[in-house]
């Protein structure tokens, strides 16, 4: 089969969902509609995730253009942004950035002077973020389109902490992240600027809390969308964890919702190299190892993960396991981690009965893969299987064309399967055939064990 011949038969097989007809004027999420995220009258409920936007006060047309036809084309129930939304080491935040959470600012102030120099850099600070959090937005607030934010490792860098980001987010339409004031998260709370006046969420901290998603006649929880503030930097080298209240609300969130979750955060887990499979330095599309895992190269493991899977750079997890995937896998809380941080890796995995996602970048404003290939990640969710959702990246290329810019920088792609992700898993059975035969040979592995 020719390159052309197979380009074509990719194209065919896009998912068949048709962009929102203009004249209709209703919000393009069903849930914006029915004004909760639950399932619809066919089953069916679809989360959207946009990794990594990562750029400075104007954000790339690219990455915007990206944004606005990702919506059009799956029109999602919800959208979940996981992290590093602001560039905070961009020039723009030099009088206010902060290289660790620890750090001091640059301005040290020592007088009445000094500290209204220092307040007015942030004030500044903020409107830039408030503007760049108003660009990207604009599409989802146009269609309407509920959304919920974490935070990464760059966030908080342009100096401001991430709850001073959560206010600034919480002034924007469609918002879904609360206020995190509670001494407990027992307690469930209405979020008003959503747009989805009968949604309840579980608050823990800035970052950190927990979105039920209920039947078509709402009378049980049918599954939990949590998002995890991971952390960012840890004070002995490499990335860190996330805090103890963030572990503790964790432990809890099953018991809050009452079903299992798929868990939305940041950074990776060490537990994504089991994954991949080691291989000699020198072979075909290894990549070497990140810190810890350093000193060796990987490739993906075909057996483990989905086709159209692929590898660019070595997983950027922490240096230590902090038992986190551990505390996941108590009670069976937790069907699935979807992480961002890494932005040329692009792959679905089982590992212990648990799916493990990382999404590439969708931003056009830093590093990652070749502009067609920086994407969005659709998880379409069904009735009858609600714990084992069906995804697949949208990419760039296919839903866009060619980058209007050259700002972005790319890497090539090495350790790639044939076949493209984006292959239409939602109408392909024998794809969902094989990820559900990894849940169960993984779990009965553990039960062996």
């Amino acid at each position: 089969m020719s390159e052309q011949q197979r380009g074509e038969k990719n194209r065919s097989s896009r998912p068949r969902i048709h962009p929102a007809e203009a004249a209709d004027d209703r919000p393009v999420s069903v849930s914006a509609r029915l004004g909760r995220l639950q399932f619809h009258e066919s089953g069916k409920f679809r989360v959207l995730q946009f990794a990594d936007i990562q750029d400075g006060p104007k954000v790339s047309s690219d990455t915007i253009s990206l944004i606005e036809a990702s919506l059009d084309a799956t029109r999602p129930d919800v959208v979940i942004f996981t992290g590093n939304q602001i560039a905070g080491y961009d020039t723009a935040y030099a009088d206010t950035f902060r290289k660790r959470r620890w750090s001091k600012s640059l301005i040290m102030p020592k007088d009445r002077r000094a500290v209204e120099h220092q307040a007015a850099n942030l004030e500044r600070t903020r409107e830039l973020v408030r503007g760049t959090i108003a660009q990207f937005l604009r599409p989802l607030i146009d269609r309407r389109v509920p959304w919920a934010v974490t935070y990464g490792n760059h966030d908080f860098q342009c100096g401001l902490d991430n709850a001073e980001l959560d206010a600034i987010y919480r002034e924007f339409p469609g918002c879904l992240n609360p206020e995190s004031t509670a001494a407990s998260p027992d307690r469930s709370r209405a979020v008003p600027g959503s747009g989805l006046p009968d949604q309840r969420v579980y608050p823990c901290e800035p970052g950190t809390f927990a979105l039920p998603v209920v039947d078509v006649d709402r009378t049980r929880t049918v599954i939990g969308l949590v998002l995890l503030d991971s952390g960012d930097y840890a004070r002995s080298g490499g990335y860190g964890a996330p805090s103890g209240r963030g572990f503790e609300f964790l432990r809890r969130a099953p018991e809050l919702i009452g079903e299992q979750s798929m868990l939305f955060q940041h950074l990776a887990l060490p537990q994504y190299y089991d994954l991949l499979k080691e291989v000699p330095a020198n072979a075909a599309s290894a990549i070497q190892g990140y810190r810890a895992f350093d000193g060796r190269s990987y490739v993906l493991d075909d057996g483990k993960t989905l086709p159209g899977s692929y590898l660019g750079e070595g997983i950027s997890c922490s240096d230590h396991d902090y038992g986190e995937f551990a505390l996941l896998k108590e009670n069976r809380g937790y069907f699935a981690v979807v992480a961002g941080h890494d932005h040329r890796n692009g792959f679905v995995g089982v590992h212990e009965g648990i799916m493990l996602v990382a999404t590439p970048t969708c931003g056009f404003g830093s590093y990652g893969p070749v502009p067609e290939k920086r994407a969005a990640r659709l998880f379409e969710f069904d009735i009858r299987h609600p714990h084992e959702p069906r995804t697949q990246l949208l990419e760039f290329g296919e839903l866009v064309g060619k980058p209007k810019s050259n700002k972005a920088y790319a890497y090539g792609m090495t350790s790639v399967k044939p076949d493209s992700e984006g292959m239409d898993l939602l109408h392909k059975p024998g794809l969902w055939q094989w990820l559900t035969r990894l849940f169960r040979k993984s779990g009965s592995q553990d039960g062996a064990e």
